[in-house]
């Protein structure tokens, strides 16, 4: 019999199953859910999602949508550019299981080689800003430049709440900048500052960029040392190819660089997933949001990576964390940064010079209409009265080029434009006799690799100002030949677990299946190389897989409407409470500023409340985990007049499904409240129930999670808004229109990982999805039963039932024998698994989640690992191995350790091979051992370590 796409994604089949629910004790999944779920919210029709089809079949209908969509030679910029992606990046990183299944490297000792390459990241920008410290990426560079924005804020001495923006940034920074800035109670001022002057006023901020929109390019040291003396920092956005000619900001005295590195070998994507970088002065280095690579050491005295200070600040400063941002673009960031190892200064600059050599050309041509004189890709023309007939000449030409109103139009040249190109643009303004003969343009692309092939062309004497070395570290000298890249990739890659070698039982953050069929187009051109800002008519293919995503959205969460736009779950968490914030104010209750947030709740729900003006008021927590209905009237009575939102997470933060959820969500809309609802845990909920159907008024989604977006190392994600009727109005809009509260720089945000979500419910259908998350129940469910003799399971709701994860309780074991969370965590990598959640929401606990996707033997490898560590626990209780030196605390174990003298109370073999030598699983050798996390906070070295350190 044929199996469906569903049987090869559900991990069970229908024997292991039977074993498991009989273990669970129900006999069939409709028995699991009645057993589980509240009777009042199950609403299982999702009768709007196609009937499946195969893999082939989705693959065919993908491959339609794609080919719909007309994939022009891209000239429009404004920060996205076509760029040629090395093949070896392609095959290796961005298409390899390897790096795209891995998880946010918060277990460093198995996530060395990613950790590796995010700092190799951080040098790169730190190199080609100018600035001392950089983190592992920001979302896009929009909101990069928002994170600047509030750093300035907050790390500068000016009390000031004006913030001066010069004319020339990009529309859609613009858009989100003030889309941030309103509920903050920032006034943003807009001003031409390319003469070196400041307007009149107090700002406690100034921000640039260089190019700007316009292509322009401008020195900026006179106006940063204006604001400096006016008491106010600056924040300029860098493009960094430009950077490899021009002077930076860094050098020219800026305290924060933003930008993206979408050029830098990642696909436009029509308009994302792309690596957003923020880079500071080292004074603010602790000012710094998202995430930061840090050099550390390990408990052999070797040096090894992990993130550092502020890594999930969110759970510890809530409401008063610096961002809320959770995830990052790793899997971008890496494809940047090898794209730099693989080019090396010299490459890149030699690709600078030609993007410009090209800018140059199109300026000779069009002679007195260009109209900046320095400029580095892009050319601004002149044209009164003529932009639209140019735009549309050369639309015929299959060129796009930027229509900047009735009189200008914009030329962005990049790395894959052609003379042939430069010609054709010529031509569409009526001067194409100004260039000497060209090549066809047939030769395309294939003549842009050729010409990286060769010297680089002369140095441009107009805009190369740059004196400064950079990429001189060996990580950006030893891999440019192919053989060289791809056993640099190999070998950081065999330093990490993903779930190309293990399960990843994570709880809150699902770590399921990316099927290679989802994945297989997203490098497909008729998705990789749209311009986020393309003609509408170019894109009919991806606005129909678009509207098709929404439709089925809405209908699996029971909203009216949806918005994909935020790039994030963070993202769409402010965005879901910036709607209920627009919502109150248009009906003059401009006094509803009260957010309700249950103790257990994510992190990022408090800073998200705080980024748009709310006050944060904390619900308690019963002791079986539900939020406390008593105290929640108390708090509502107390704040009915002012109380905007309630901010829950269903199934609950603590993995069960609260029995009054429907009554929560009546008692805040009867004081006028509206009810936002987390979707981190939708997993447990499509297919059997919907928010939008119990009480829900918004929710955001997490695709990396409950729809197969891979966490690729901590990033991309995607988090869309989904919304009741009545909130639809205020969804963010298009970012290049001023006033759309747009929350990031693309309409659709990361849309060319979107395939991944659209293949997955057009593969799995109605039955395949309730299947999978019955299926993810039953096995959380599994792993409680089994485990709980040994490790108790902390909460659980009625009838004794966990939802799709559940969180086992060590804080009686440590109590009794010393052994902690972080010890049997360390411990699992020795066993080829990668550990739970730790201490979250509890501390003391690890939070379990085995998705759907794992099969029984899985699962048994797992549980029967677990128990054999709690034999070791008890070893440690009995006194045979002190608290202080065995196989938990001494984890994880390298191969190194094992040669020379061994003075430990326990064998080596047990060490390393903790269920015998006969036991077939794999063997993963974690890179280092323990590390020293304190060190390196107290030690913040978060750059490439110094070429002397490889010599030693």
């Amino acid at each position: 019999m044929t199996r469906s796409f569903a049987d090869r994604h559900i991990g069970p089949d229908s024997g292991e199953l039977a074993r498991i629910l009989d273990t669970v004790g129900v006999d069939s999944l409709d028995a699991l859910a009645e057993s589980a779920l509240p009777s009042g919210i199950l609403d299982a029709g999702l009768d709007a999602l196609p009937a499946p089809v195969s893999e082939h079949e989705a693959l065919a209908e993908l491959a339609a949508l794609a080919h719909a969509n007309t994939v022009a030679t891209s000239m429009i910029g404004l920060g996205y550019y076509d760029t040629l992606t090395p093949p070896v990046l392609v095959r290796n990183l961005l298409e390899n299981p390897a790096w795209y299944t891995a998880y946010t490297p918060y277990q460093p000792e198995i996530s060395q080689g990613r950790l590796e390459a995010l700092l190799n990241f951080q040098t790169m920008v730190c190199d080609l800003t100018g600035m001392d410290v950089a983190n592992a990426s920001m979302l896009d560079e929009a909101t990069a430049a928002a994170e600047a924005m509030t750093l300035l804020r907050r790390a500068g001495r000016s009390k000031a709440t004006r913030l001066l923006v010069d004319t020339d940034l990009f529309p859609q920074t613009k858009t989100v900048l003030a889309t941030r800035a309103e509920p903050l109670g920032f006034e943003i001022v807009e001003a031409d500052l390319s003469g070196g002057k400041l307007p009149e006023g107090e700002y406690f901020g100034v921000i640039v960029q260089t190019p700007g929109a316009s292509g322009r390019i401008v020195d900026w040291t006179a106006l940063i040392a204006a604001a400096h003396e006016r008491g106010a920092l600056v924040a300029a956005g860098a493009d960094l190819l430009a950077a490899t000619l021009v002077t930076p900001p860094g050098e020219q005295g800026a305290d924060v660089c933003f930008g993206t590195t979408q050029r830098f070998g990642v696909p436009m994507g029509f308009g994302g997933p792309h690596a957003g970088y923020l880079a500071v002065r080292s004074g603010f280095a602790r000012q710094l949001p998202g995430r930061l690579v840090g050099v550390s050491v390990d408990a052999d005295g070797a040096r090894a990576y992990r993130l550092a200070l502020q890594t999930r600040e969110q759970h510890i400063r809530r409401e008063k964390a610096t961002s809320n941002i959770c995830t990052a673009q790793v899997l971008l960031a890496v494809v940047a940064a090898m794209y730099a190892s693989y080019h090396g200064a010299n490459g890149l600059r030699a690709i600078a010079r030609r993007v410009h050599q090209h800018a140059a050309d199109v300026a000779a041509g069009l002679g007195a209409a260009v109209v900046h004189g320095a400029f580095f890709d892009t050319v601004l023309a002149q044209v009164p009265g003529g932009a639209e007939a140019v735009v549309a000449k050369a639309k015929s030409r299959g060129i796009n080029l930027r229509l900047v109103d009735a009189d200008h139009v914009a030329i962005a040249c990049d790395e894959a434009t052609t003379d042939a190109h430069v010609a054709a643009v010529l031509q569409s303004f009526g001067t194409a006799e100004a260039l000497p003969e060209v090549a066809a343009v047939g030769q395309g692309l294939a003549e842009a690799e050729a010409a990286l092939t060769g010297d680089a062309p002369t140095p441009l004497a107009d805009i190369e100002t740059r004196t400064s070395d950079y990429l001189t570290h060996p990580a950006f000298t030893r891999y440019h030949t192919e053989t060289a890249m791809l056993r640099y990739l190999r070998s950081l890659s065999d330093k990490d677990i993903a779930l190309d070698r293990s399960m990843i039982p994570l709880g809150s953050c699902t770590m399921k299946l990316n099927a290679t069929a989802e994945m297989e187009a997203i490098t497909w051109p008729g998705f990789a190389r749209l311009h986020p800002y393309a003609p509408v008519e170019d894109v009919p293919g991806i606005l129909g897989l678009i509207g098709d995503l929404e439709r089925w959205l809405a209908e699996i969460t029971g909203y009216d409407a949806v918005s994909l736009q935020p790039n994030a779950g963070s993202q769409g968490e402010y965005a879901g409470l910036l709607a209920i914030r627009r919502y109150h104010l248009d009906r003059g209750d401009d006094h509803r500023d009260t957010c309700l947030i249950p103790s257990s709740a994510h992190g990022t729900n408090a800073a998200s409340a705080a980024m748009v003006g709310m006050r944060v008021e904390v619900v308690k927590c019963r002791e079986n985990g539900d939020v406390d209905l008593d105290d929640l009237r108390a708090k509502i009575a107390d704040h009915a007049e002012r109380l905007a939102c309630i901010m829950i997470t269903y199934p609950s933060t603590h993995g069960v499904y609260e029995h009054e959820v429907a009554e929560l969500c009546a008692l805040v809309h009867d004081a006028g409240g509206q009810v936002y609802i987390d979707g981190a845990n939708l997993n447990a909920l499509v297919g059997l129930a919907k928010p939008g159907r119990f009480g829900g008024d918004v929710s955001h989604l997490n695709l990396h999670k409950t729809f197969c977006i891979p966490h690729g190392g901590g990033g991309p994600g995607v988090g869309p808004v989904a919304v009741r009727a009545h909130l639809a109005r205020y969804l963010p809009g298009d970012p290049r229109e001023a006033g759309s509260h747009a929350v990031s720089a693309a309409l659709y945000g990361s849309a060319s990982i979107l395939p991944i979500t659209w293949a997955y419910i057009r593969m799995m259908g109605a039955d395949g999805l309730r299947a999978a998350t019955l299926t993810a129940i039953a096995s959380a469910n599994y792993i409680a039963r089994r485990l709980d003799a040994f490790f108790p399971v902390l909460y659980t709701g009625e009838n004794g039932m966990v939802a799709h994860e559940c969180i086992l309780d060590l804080r009686g074991i440590t109590k009794a024998t010393g052994v902690t969370v972080d010890d049997v965590a360390k411990r699992l990598a020795d066993y080829g698994f990668h550990a739970p959640t730790m201490s979250f929401p509890v501390a003391g606990t690890l939070m379990v989640e085995p998705t759907e996707s794992e099969n029984l033997e899985e699962l048994d490898e797992f549980i029967e690992a677990m128990i054999a560590i709690r034999g070791e626990i008890d070893q440690v209780g009995a006194g045979v191995w002190p608290v202080t030196d065995n196989p938990l605390r001494g984890a994880p174990h390298t191969a190194a350790s094992l040669v020379g003298d061994w003075d430990h109370p326990y064998s080596r073999e047990t060490a390393v091979y903790p269920r015998g030598l006969g036991h077939t699983r794999p063997k993963v050798w974690p890179p280092v051992r323990r590390i020293d996390g304190a060190f390196g906070d107290r030690n913040l070295v978060c750059s490439c370590p110094p070429i002397e350190s490889y010599q030693d």
